[in-house]
């Protein structure tokens, strides 16, 4: 028997955006997915899947689930046949759009993977079977999902567009930050949705050449702002990151919603995170005194909340 863990994240800056080659900042969760892996009996492997959900999100998503698995176990050339396995999912993340729980589930699986069948491999290996896991349900995967899934912490990261290793610098924040992660309760494909910015993008493209170039100097203030440990500028990048994403028809109604109510209620700023158009919204609110605030005032609304820090 093995089992170990990857971390959920909440991508503060970059979302979509990185896939084109920009940076983006990414801050792994405390919430996080557990996987086990036992002898199993037959061939192949079996999955007992106890992690909590968004409602339907699982049963939605569960090709993508076992098709994860599948490209993982292929990559690394296990022999199922012979050696039959059952794989247990749970933890403490959610499963819902957004919130990096299908990389979560690789990396838990990609480390669970390593120890049962004593592979040795070290985070660097982890975090390149994680990212075949991811092709899943992302299709082109940016890398910062699995990447902060499998490393923790806050980074930054960069695609390598010419295929080579993807630049990644570890971000060190003066104390946690407390943040709300809020639940549409819509569960979107991420696949669809980065296809739909690409066909955008093609269309008009000196409208995304300009949201990048406004996106770049949000980026550049917003890791200036958390090295300072500027929150009252974090906030404002949060909210004109926002408004890029917004214009870049990444938004809906629930997230406009839940931003406003944030916001009103002392947020110092509040933007999707992660695939959009559903999916979570993080609201930054330090002190615990404020995440209460906020937390209460969202679910007043029917959404689903989570206390959570990063930079831990």
């Amino acid at each position: 028997m093995a089992e170990n863990i990857g971390y959920g994240k909440v991508i503060l800056f970059g979302e979509h955006y990185v896939v084109y080659g920009l940076s983006g900042i990414a801050g792994a969760m405390e919430h996080y997915v557990k996987a086990k892996i036992e002898k199993g009996e037959g061939k192949g492997f079996t999955l007992i899947d106890n992690r909590p959900e968004t409602p339907g999100y699982k049963e939605k998503k569960r090709e993508e689930i076992y098709k994860a698995i599948e490209l993982m176990i292929k990559f690394l050339n296990i022999d199922l046949e012979k050696n039959p396995i059952k794989i247990i999912l749970d933890g403490t993340l959610v499963c819902t759009s957004g919130n990096g729980s299908s990389s979560a589930m690789s990396t838990a699986i990609a480390r669970a993977l390593s120890g049962y069948f004593d592979l040795g491999m070290d985070d660097d290996k982890i975090n390149e079977v994680s990212y075949e896991g991811e092709k899943a349900s992302a299709g082109t995967p940016s890398g910062i999902d699995n990447t902060c899934a499998t490393f923790g912490g806050l980074l930054i990261f960069r695609k390598n567009m010419e295929g080579g290793p993807n630049f990644i610098e570890k971000i060190t924040v003066k104390e946690p930050i407390e943040i709300v992660i809020a639940n549409t309760g819509i569960t979107q494909s991420t696949k669809e949705v980065v296809a739909d910015l690409r066909k955008a993008k093609e269309s008009e493209p000196e409208k995304y050449e300009r949201i990048f170039r406004e996106y770049d100097q949000v980026f550049e203030e917003g890791k200036k702002a958390l090295g300072d440990h500027d929150l009252k500028k974090l906030g404002e990048l949060f909210d004109k990151n926002q408004d890029l994403l917004r214009e870049s028809t990444i938004s809906c109604d629930e997230i406009e919603t839940i931003v406003r109510v944030a916001k009103d209620n002392g947020a110092l700023g509040a933007k999707l995170t992660g695939t959009g158009r559903g999916g979570n919204v993080i609201a930054l609110t330090p002190g615990k005194d404020l995440q209460d605030k906020v937390a209460e005032a969202i679910e007043k609304e029917g959404f689903m909340t989570t206390k959570t820090r990063i930079g831990v």
